[in-house]
C-alpha cells in the first residue's frame, strides 16, 4: 500500500467542551506531540482511512516495544484509549506528576496487571470505553515479544469484539522495537512503520460466551496481522518464565486464557 500523509488530527476546541483536565491533557499532547513525533521520527503510516473516524473500533496490534501504545495513540487519525500499569500512574513527586499527565495525556487508564480478575477487570474497563464509541487499542499477544516474532493471540480481544459488536482494526508495528530497546530509558530516533488494516467483523464466528467462537474469532485477529506485519509466527504463547510446576499445570490446563493482552 501507498504511504499516506498523516494530517493533522482533528482536535476539538477548547472553549467547545474540554470541561475537565483529563480532555485539557489530551488536546494538548496530541497538539503538541503528534507534529512533533512526524518531525523528529518522520513515520510511514499506511491506511488511516481503514480506522472508522466515529464509533466503537478496536485496534488490534502486535507488541515489539514499551513505545507501541504511544506510537499507535498519535499515529491514529482519532484518539484512542488503551490499558496500561497502574504504577504510571501512582509514583511521588514531580516525576510522578509528570508522569500521570503523560499517560493520561495519550489516553491511557491506569490498571492493576495480573490474570483471572485483574484481567477480566482490565477487559470490563476496555468494554466500557467502546460502549461510549471511543476507540480501544490491545495487544492480544500479551506481552511484547522479545524475539520479532508473533505469538499465539489470548482471546479477550475476541470477547471484546463478540460482546460489543465493535469492528476490529489489525494494526502492524515495524521498526517501534528500536525506538526504545530493553535496557534504554531514552527513546532513539529511528523511522518505524505503523500499518491499519481493513475493518474485521467478528460477528460470524458466534457468541462471545463460546470458547470456540472467542478463540475462531482471535485466530482470523491474528492472521490479519500478521498478514500485515510479516513476521513469523511463533506457534505458542508469549508466557514469561514459568516459576514452578504449579504454575506450568496451570498453564497446561487453561484451555482458553482471556490473559492481560488488554495492557502494556
Amino acid at each position: 500500500m501507498p504511504e499516506e500523509r498523516c494530517p493533522a488530527p482533528r482536535m476539538p476546541r477548547p472553549a467547545c467542551g474540554l470541561r475537565h483536565s483529563g480532555a485539557v491533557l489530551t488536546f494538548l499532547s496530541r497538539v503538541v506531540l503528534v507534529p512533533l513525533v512526524r518531525l523528529l521520527w518522520r513515520p510511514r503510516v499506511v491506511g488511516r482511512r481503514n480506522v472508522p473516524r466515529r464509533g466503537a473500533v478496536i485496534l488490534a496490534s502486535n507488541h515489539l516495544s514499551f513505545m507501541d501504545s504511544v506510537v499507535i495513540t498519535l499515529m491514529a487519525p482519532r484518539e484512542v484509549s488503551f490499558l496500561a500499569k497502574n504504577a504510571y500512574f501512582t509514583g511521588t513527586g514531580l516525576k510522578g506528576r509528570l508522569s500521570r499527565s503523560f499517560f493520561s495525556g495519550i489516553g491511557a487508564i491506569g490498571v492493576e496487571r495480573g490474570a483471572g480478575a485483574a484481567a477480566q477487570q482490565a477487559l470490563d474497563l476496555g468494554l466500557g470505553r467502546l460502549t461510549e464509541g471511543h476507540a480501544f487499542a490491545i495487544y492480544p499477544e500479551g506481552t511484547r515479544s522479545l524475539d520479532g516474532r508473533l505469538y499465539k493471540g489470548r482471546t479477550g480481544v475476541a470477547w471484546l469484539a463478540l460482546t460489543s459488536g465493535a469492528p476490529v482494526v489489525p494494526v502492524a508495528l515495524t521498526g517501534t522495537q528500536e525506538l526504545q530497546p530493553v535496557g534504554t530509558t531514552v527513546p532513539r530516533l529511528r523511522r518505524f512503520t505503523v500499518e491499519f488494516g481493513e475493518p474485521i467483523d467478528l460477528s460470524h464466528h458466534g457468541d462471545a460466551k463460546s470458547g470456540r467462537a472467542r478463540r475462531h474469532a482471535t485466530d482470523e485477529v491474528m492472521t490479519a496481522i500478521q498478514r500485515l506485519s510479516g513476521q513469523e509466527e511463533a506457534g505458542t504463547y508469549n508466557e514469561p518464565p514459568t516459576p514452578s510446576v504449579v504454575e506450568r499445570v496451570r498453564r497446561a490446563i487453561r484451555r482458553d486464557p482471556l490473559g492481560s493482552d488488554a495492557i502494556d
